[in-house]
């Protein structure tokens, strides 16, 4: 059963795989372009934290578009999208434009996002989905961990790297477009107000905002860093991806002790762990390479499965009827916190804290374990905690569970959001 699966979804993996790619090259492309273009870290922030405020937008938008004229070719005018954006930035290199740009591909990536995975979610069945998603996440991490030994090899100053970008994304196309499985269906869910979990489940709010406004600086910002402590073009791929094979390697192991005992001390020990490497990380420069490889590979071992745990903690204190529409509001909860995270850190560069990088991403961190130590003293562990399935984040900075629930949440018109309006009136 799960090859024919496995056979079925083949095409999706395959286009997914090479947007992996793509994403893994373009940040730290971007970064080390605006760090040799001279644009600052400041301006680089904000272009930054373009791409998930347009990640943001087409998490919401791109599902009413996708109801009105398909998946598959909603998926061939996104990729379209993406790839011009990308090579616009190459052409056209002005801080105004790749701010639009980078929105943009912000807005067009999470469409395709929401294509591929509520398409996965369809061909999967309760028995397997946990299989096939842990299958397309590995696929995924070892796509952006590809893209970032790709730019190792190209010049981030010249062309090449941008065009590089641009073909991996018209390739995309050709496995999704020759498919012969059919579209998903989708169907609306209930929404959960962000008061709600405020009040209930208020360390997944917090949790939320903090990583992800950690991971927007990283990704944003990082290889900036670490070129200013002297690293090379090659050796900053290797930071990056450093970073993306620790979350990888630790995701598992860390959901399942989640599974076994409460997850706020999980929470606690992954927050401690990030706290301790970051500040060690602070103390590197160029010369302890092999140190920064180990300690970036530490750190993302420690704090990429955060924002999934923050997310299984909170489903653990909510009815199932309300888990895919609390992920809609934490995913919104985390995107505000990646769209302030970046420009917020190179404000702080900008005005001579660049060596407070790590420093500031251990205070991030150090936060989230309190405040999860904090948490258990006030409240018993949730009776049965759910076996949840733990997502990965990518530098897209959402996770498969919220991308495919904004999928069934959108309404097939405009029409359908009015009445959805006036009725919540008359409940209200």
């Amino acid at each position: 059963m799960l090859k024919q699966q496995l056979r079925g979804i083949s095409s999706l993996l395959g286009s997914i795989s090479l947007i992996g790619v793509c994403v893994g090259m373009t940040s730290t492309l971007l970064s080390l372009r605006a760090t040799i273009e001279g644009f600052g870290t400041l301006v680089t922030g904000f272009i930054m934290s373009a791409y998930f405020i347009g990640y943001l937008f087409g998490s919401t938008r791109a599902p009413k578009d996708i109801r009105r004229v398909g998946y598959i070719r909603s998926f061939g005018g996104l990729a379209a999208l993406a790839a011009f954006s990308i090579l616009m930035q190459a052409i056209w290199v002005d801080p105004v434009v790749w701010f639009v740009m980078r929105f943009i591909t912000g807005f067009a990536i999470s469409g395709i996002f929401v294509i591929v995975e509520s398409w996965l979610n369809t061909m999967a069945d309760n028995r397997s989905r946990g299989t096939l998603l842990s299958i397309y996440l590995v696929i995924i991490y070892s796509g952006l961990i590809v893209g970032q030994l790709i730019l190792g090899v190209a010049d981030p100053a010249g062309f090449v790297a941008f065009a590089i970008v641009a073909l991996l994304i018209n390739l995309a196309l050709i496995p999704i477009l020759v498919s012969v499985t059919a579209e998903p269906t989708t169907h609306e869910n209930r929404k959960v107000p962000i008061s709600l979990l405020l009040k209930t489940v208020p360390l997944g709010v917090i949790n939320a905002f903090i990583m992800q406004a950690c991971y927007a600086m990283f990704y944003g910002i990082g290889p900036m860093y670490a070129s200013y402590i002297g690293l090379s073009v090659l050796q900053i791929t290797f930071f990056m991806a450093a970073f993306i094979a620790g979350g990888l390697i630790s995701q598992a192991p860390f959901g399942l002790l989640s599974d076994r005992i409460d997850r706020r001390f999980v929470i606690a020990i992954c927050a401690a762990g990030g706290t301790l490497t970051a500040a060690a990380l602070s103390q590197l420069d160029a010369s302890n390479a092999i140190f920064i490889y180990l300690n970036v590979g530490l750190l993302g071992a420690f704090i990429l499965p955060l924002y999934s745990l923050g997310m299984a903690h909170t489903n653990d204190y909510l009815e199932r009827d309300q888990m895919v529409g609390a992920t809609g509001a934490i995913i919104k909860i985390g995107g505000a916190g990646s769209i302030i995270g970046a420009p917020a850190v190179a404000a702080l560069m900008q005005f001579g804290a660049i060596n407070y990088f790590f420093l500031l991403l251990a205070a991030l961190t150090s936060c989230v374990g309190f405040y999860s130590l904090y948490r258990i003293t006030r409240r018993a562990k949730a009776e049965d905690q759910l076996h949840s399935n733990f997502a990965i984040l990518a530098p897209s900075q959402t996770s498969d569970e919220l991308l495919t629930s904004m999928a069934e949440e959108a309404p097939e018109t405009e029409e359908e959001d009015d009445e959805e309006m006036e009725s919540n009136a008359v409940l209200r």
